[in-house]
């Protein structure tokens, strides 16, 4: 299995693990502590306590939403993309009936690319290789249209027909823009740092206790780390256990009907 298609397990395991051994190091830092200053110990770790926390609920938060809208606008591109190929499909009966099998064709082998450009995925470099068929079926496509249109009589069909073609090709561009769109690297680099950060400063509040509590220790890494993995499963659809794999049956419909 490549490695791109386990860095949501890879990085969500390096915070549960990261997050454990921090636990268990401001634990011990926190005992040390109360062992030379009993009644000082504590002061001032509420404060930090709580904007750590604060800002680290805000990040995830923020992450969070950020990823989830994301998903949904690719889900919606989807749907754009299957909408727009089946109206440039239906509008190719607008030319003359001569070239229509020849475009027909291109259309079958486009839809068979822009579909196996998505199945190649993880595999990037297998996918922009398909991709840059798909692009080179665009222009194929566009030459033969604007031929029929110009042999064709004059009217508003050729207009409505170029149309529709250039909005099929336009959503490739919006698809491919959105796959790439992902917050900067920073904001998870951030988002460990914190966590991590987090982690120690609990580690220290809970040395008060005689022994540790595991629900607690296990609980707060556990649920961080799950929140992180599903904030990356939304970034990358293609990759995880969040997919949006079964929209693209709105393109495997239209390719069914095209036979």
């Amino acid at each position: 299995m490549q490695y791109a298609e386990r860095f949501d397990v890879l990085f969500s395991g390096a915070l549960f693990i990261g997050m454990l051994v921090l636990i268990e190091v401001g634990r011990r830092v926190g005992v040390r502590r109360l062992a030379k200053d009993p009644e000082g110990a504590r002061t001032g770790i509420s404060a930090v306590e709580g904007s750590l926390f604060g800002l680290l609920g805000l990040l995830v938060a923020f992450t969070f939403s950020g990823a989830n809208s994301r998903f949904d606008a690719r889900r919606q591109l989807i749907t754009h993309e299957a909408n727009a190929i089946g109206t440039a499909w239906l509008r190719i009966d607008l030319l003359q009936p001569e070239v229509q099998p020849q475009i027909r064709d291109l259309f079958r082998r486009y839809l068979d690319s822009r579909l196996e450009t998505y199945r190649k995925l993880p595999n990037i470099a297998a996918a922009e290789q398909e991709l840059a068929r798909s692009i080179s079926l665009q222009g194929e496509i566009w030459t033969k249209a604007v031929e029929a249109v110009k042999a064709g009589p004059p009217g508003p069909s050729g207009g409505l027909v170029l149309n529709a073609l250039n909005s099929m090709f336009d959503i490739v561009s919006e698809r491919t823009a959105a796959a790439w769109t992902h917050p900067p690297l920073v904001i998870y680099v951030m988002l460990m740092a914190l966590a991590f950060a987090s982690a120690l400063i609990a580690g220290i509040g809970m040395a008060g206790a005689k022994t540790r509590s595991w629900v607690h220790v296990i609980g707060f890494a556990a649920v961080l780390s799950l929140s992180v993995y599903v904030i990356l499963d939304l970034e990358f659809p293609r990759i995880g256990l969040i997919r949006v794999d079964s929209f693209d049956r709105a393109l495997y419909q239209l390719r069914d009907s095209m036979k």
